[in-house]
């Protein structure tokens, strides 16, 4: 098995930036992940923001988690579970506007160093993404227009716990799915593992790194590159100790942007064939909402039905 790809940003001002691009070529068309260190949020500031979570978490989240697993009896399970992910979870939106003042429980510092690394991260997707343009063949700039819509982007964080699990083999810490919108930006505990994603049909470990960032490709990716970079299948497995923590940040397109291939992939393709389609981004959440958890190709066909009712104009009456 190739080793998972790690990419130090710093290489990218120098003279190894294009053997490092190639790096980022290939982690995205062969693997739909990547692992960056050096990309500019500071040591101190996500040491911060680990502290202050595992400290939220503790405090306002871990007595209702417990509280959770024992009225539904999960401590003493014996079959699988399908329906249910082993993990203490609550949303932090950025974009467009930030609801970081009116979320319950989370102290003043935490509220204020989530803001900030929320707006280091930005800038950082925005900067992963011109490096995709730049590898694509496409003008600089392109993805975050063709995410933008009226008001901008959505960019959001998950954050959550993953406690100690008795039935690890039992129920998934999070069931197995590919991510439906940008780009994802995953900090993740550097002490307990769980993340996999699905490589050539093998579950491979996403390595636990200090101070690195996770990135993978969502589903809107895949459709505006036309299938050359997929968004790929991966879960996390519960453990028996520890709590892992993991903030993903989601960098997404507004509600209502329009989805559909670059032009310009389509016309490299010899048959000049455009295989994804073209829809409204809120119109595709609306529709993985509900098939989170399976197989993505079904929901880009449910598109393509979609599109051919959008297009086919005016009835004519007889």
């Amino acid at each position: 098995m190739a080793t998972f790809p790690l990419i130090d940003m710093e290489k990218l001002d120098g003279e190894e930036r294009a053997a490092t691009m190639g790096v980022i070529k290939d982690a995205c068309e062969s693997w739909g992940f990547f692992e960056v260190l050096n990309h500019g949020i500071s040591n101190e500031l996500m040491d911060t923001v680990e502290r202050l979570t595992k400290e939220h978490y503790k405090k306002c989240m871990e007595l209702k988690f417990k509280e959770m697993v024992e009225s539904k009896e999960l401590e003493a399970v014996q079959t699988e579970i399908n329906d249910l992910d082993w993990e203490s979870t609550f949303f932090l939106r950025h974009l467009p506007v930030s609801n970081i003042s009116e979320v319950p429980d989370l102290d003043d510092e935490y509220r204020k160093v989530m803001k900030e690394f929320a707006l280091q991260l930005e800038k950082l997707a925005e900067l992963l993404l011109d490096l995709l343009c730049e590898n694509l063949g496409l003008e600089k700039g392109y993805l975050k227009k063709a995410f933008y819509g009226t008001k901008g982007p959505t960019f959001g964080t998950k954050v959550s716990n993953y406690p100690p699990c008795p039935r690890p083999e039992l129920i998934k810490g999070l069931r197995a799915h590919t991510d439906a919108g940008g780009i994802i930006l995953l900090f993740q505990d550097d002490k307990v593992s769980g993340l996999q994603l699905l490589k050539d049909g093998e579950w491979v470990d996403v390595p636990p790194m200090r101070h690195s960032i996770v990135i993978n490709i969502g589903d809107q990716l895949e459709v505006i590159t036309n299938g050359k970079y997929k968004s790929v299948m991966h879960r996390v497995i519960a453990q028996p100790d520890g709590n892992r923590m993991s903030l993903a940040s989601f960098y997404n397109p507004g509600s209502d942007a329009v989805i559909y291939p670059a032009p310009a992939l389509v016309e490299k393709e010899a048959e000049d064939k455009q295989i994804y389609p073209k829809f409204v981004f809120e119109d595709y959440m609306k529709l993985y909402a509900g098939l989170k958890f399976q197989a993505k190709e079904p929901r880009f066909e449910a598109m393509k039905a979609v599109e051919s009712t959008v297009n086919l104009g005016p009835i004519a009456t007889v």
